[in-house]
């Protein structure tokens, strides 16, 4: 395709950096991700006619499907693929095939709590109380490096959670000398953590002496011509400074990456088709997500000034409603949401009373004249007519009827308005309309995303129902204790047993129990 003059105007902008590029359609949705050293060489590529003869039959429909795209700038190519396996996973463009899977870089974890602390390799991040280091690009630096760091500091390699007598019998890392053994009580475990806090430092790249000792060590097998321990300490030197490599841990999509292609116009389009007195700086959108009336969810997304904002998501469980009732429980998550900002606003607690020094409370039913910024100027409900009504009605209860609110309905992208019976068809190209598509698409995502994780957590804990004699009490004391199941499959036999109901062959039981099923919980 042949370059349009917006398209020209951006290429010529593009920065000669490393970086991510996105390609999106007509409609704004992100159709490739791609990373690279040099953003304005390889994005300028996509749009040189002379090339096409070259081009297959899926570039040539990437290419045509082309509208407009946005690139974000990083330090380095580790940084630009970290970045583009992120925004691959969390869009999945249709044209991407690489990197969609859950499959993410690796990273090393050390748990500080455990009773001999280890370190392993992982992929997935979790609330769990160990240090992570990474993810990184080149997981074979990473697992030379590990590997110079069990030998420089003397740390097991065994994968048994909690070694003992047995384990030592025939453990190569303790015949080498490389394990202090503190399994065996060779050394305390405060001398151990000693060890492994010193490794993390090392891993962290704080304590660098080892790189000069190993760069001496290279050039003196190089001067007595022994050139394969060279070319390996070489080689060694190589991952160390892989892994010591700062990059940027993109956890979510970074803030400053444009999204829109013009996001204050679209928010100017659609204050002009509501007939609002301003742009809206904050809309806020809801959605509902449920199996069958099952794990019924809901969820808030924040977008300020066109751009997610993200610090002001939420996430609610609905408490209400039984049963897939739809109309009920967005009725109930904007009753929870407005009523909440209202005390907030008033300085209430949760009971209606005001704050006061010392604890005490007094009722304030007086209604506060200025919406504080905390409140929207827009508020979006996933949904048509029916559930517009239902959060008009709660918002009315409020005394926060003056607050703009509309529906969107999937099927045909119709705008519903309060007290209008018709909805408003604009057409899917027009900027308010993908403004709108992204708040609700982003709600959906929320939504879905909390109500798998849901899920996947009340099956992990139905494990737990197949041991016998155990109650909903001791059940509940044990997640309680443990927050998780995996958790408690990690937890010790002397943790467990302080749990009440759990003596010592109890406890016992459990563990013998969980480590049958650890195939069930992993």
């Amino acid at each position: 395709m042949a370059a349009s003059e917006h398209i020209r105007k951006k290429l010529s902008a593009v920065p000669h950096k490393p970086g991510v590029y996105l390609h999106k359609d007509r409609f704004g949705t992100v159709i490739y991700v791609g990373k690279a050293l040099n953003l304005r060489k390889r994005v300028s590529q996509y749009f040189h006619p002379s090339r096409r003869l070259g081009w297959d039959l899926k570039f040539n429909a990437l290419v045509e499907a082309i509208c407009d795209f946005d690139v974000h700038t990083v330090r380095s190519e580790p940084e630009a693929l970290l970045l583009e396996s992120k925004l691959i996973k969390e869009f999945k463009p249709r044209f991407n095939i690489s990197l969609r899977d859950d499959k993410r870089f690796l990273m090393l974890k050390v748990n500080l709590n455990d009773p001999i602390p280890n370190f392993t390799f992982t992929r997935l991040k979790k609330d769990d109380g160990a240090r992570y280091f990474g993810p990184f690009v080149n997981s074979g630096a990473l697992r030379n490096t590990l590997a110079l760091a069990r030998k420089q500091f003397n740390l097991r390699g065994c994968r048994v959670f909690t070694p003992g007598e047995a384990d030592y019998k025939h453990c190569l890392y303790a015949h080498l000398k490389y394990c202090t053994a503190p399994c065996v009580g060779n050394v305390s475990r405060e001398q151990y953590l000693e060890q492994v806090t010193a490794a993390c430092n090392f891993l962290e790249g704080q304590s660098r002496e080892m790189q000069g000792d190993l760069e001496a060590e290279m050039k003196r097998a190089a001067a007595a011509h022994e050139f394969e321990k060279a070319a390996d300490l070489r080689d060694l030197i190589r991952d160390l400074k892989d892994t010591w490599k700062k990059t940027e841990k993109f956890a979510r999509v970074p803030y400053n990456l444009p999204l829109a292609i013009n996001p204050q116009n679209d928010l100017v389009e659609l204050a002009k088709i509501l007939s609002l007195p301003a742009p809206p700086q904050r809309i806020e959108g809801f959605d509902i997500s449920n199996i069958s009336g099952t794990f019924a969810v809901a969820s808030l997304v924040s977008f300020k000034n066109g751009r997610p904002d993200r610090a002001n998501y939420r996430r609610f469980k609905i408490k209400t409603v039984t049963g897939q009732d739809d109309f009920a429980s967005i009725a109930e998550v904007v009753r929870r949401r407005y009523a909440r900002l209202l005390r907030e606003a008033r300085g209430e607690n949760e009971t209606g009373g005001r704050k006061m020094e010392g604890g005490h409370t007094r009722a304030n039913p007086s209604a506060i004249l200025h919406l504080p910024p905390s409140f929207p100027n827009l508020i979006l409900i996933d949904g048509g007519k029916g559930q517009l009504g239902m959060a008009c009605v709660e918002l009315k209860k409020l005394g926060l009827e003056k607050i703009p609110i509309i529906g969107l309905a999937k099927e045909f992208e119709e705008i519903y308005l309060p007290e209008k019976s018709a909805p408003l068809r604009l057409g899917l190209d027009h900027p308010a309309v993908k403004l709108l598509q992204r708040v609700r698409d982003e709600c959906h995502r929320v939504a879905n995303s909390y109500n798998a994780q849901l899920r996947l957590k009340k099956i992990s804990e139905s494990v737990l129902d197949e041991f016998p004699g155990i109650g909903e009490r001791r059940k509940a004391a044990l997640l309680k204790k443990f927050g998780s199941v995996q958790r408690l499959k990690m937890a010790t036999l002397e943790q467990i047993s302080e749990v009440p109901g759990f003596g010592g062959k109890a406890a016992e039981e459990l563990k013998k129990f969980l480590a049958a099923r650890s195939t069930l919980i992993s």
